[in-house]
């Protein structure tokens, strides 16, 4: 068993908590030399309440922003010393998602993700993302929590 990380998953999802949390797993992915993969999983759930409609305008819409947002993480993980960054945008559950799917495409060691402010009522309505990671993830998971303001 090996006490380095060689691949590091985070999902991001443009919160300030998950922004905290890169700047840990790329800290972390950088003394490591690990591989470190950016993910952002497009939660069709929002979209399937409105399948009375064409809900593809909107999937393109958060694809773009999705692509965006992971470029300029790319390139600050770049910036801070990481030379193996992967970049990723999917569809689907992201709990789910990256439990099942992302850890064993990418061999995934560690898994990064940022608590979240949710109250009790939206933990039990939406279930809380790095709550169920923690629980099914088959490797270790980092939860990073933000500095109190």
């Amino acid at each position: 068993m090996s006490l380095k990380y060689q691949n590091i998953l985070i999902g991001i999802d443009g919160s300030s908590e998950a922004e905290w949390a890169l700047k840990k797993a790329i800290d972390v992915a950088k003394r490591n030399d690990a591989t470190l993969v950016i993910t952002h999983v497009i939660d069709t759930l929002s979209f399937a309440i409105t399948e009375t409609y064409d809900t593809a305008p909107a999937l393109d819409k958060a694809k773009e922003y999705a692509l965006s947002l992971l470029e300029k993480y790319k390139v600050q993980a770049k910036e801070n010393g990481l030379s193996n960054v992967v970049i990723e945008v999917e569809y689907g559950s992201p709990k789910t998602f990256m439990t099942k799917k992302m850890i064993s495409k990418y061999e995934i060691d560690l898994v990064v993700c940022g608590a979240t402010g949710m109250t009790a009522l939206e933990r039990f309505m939406l279930g809380s993302v790095s709550s169920y990671i923690t629980r099914h993830a088959p490797c270790d998971v980092l939860v990073v929590r933000t500095p109190e303001k």
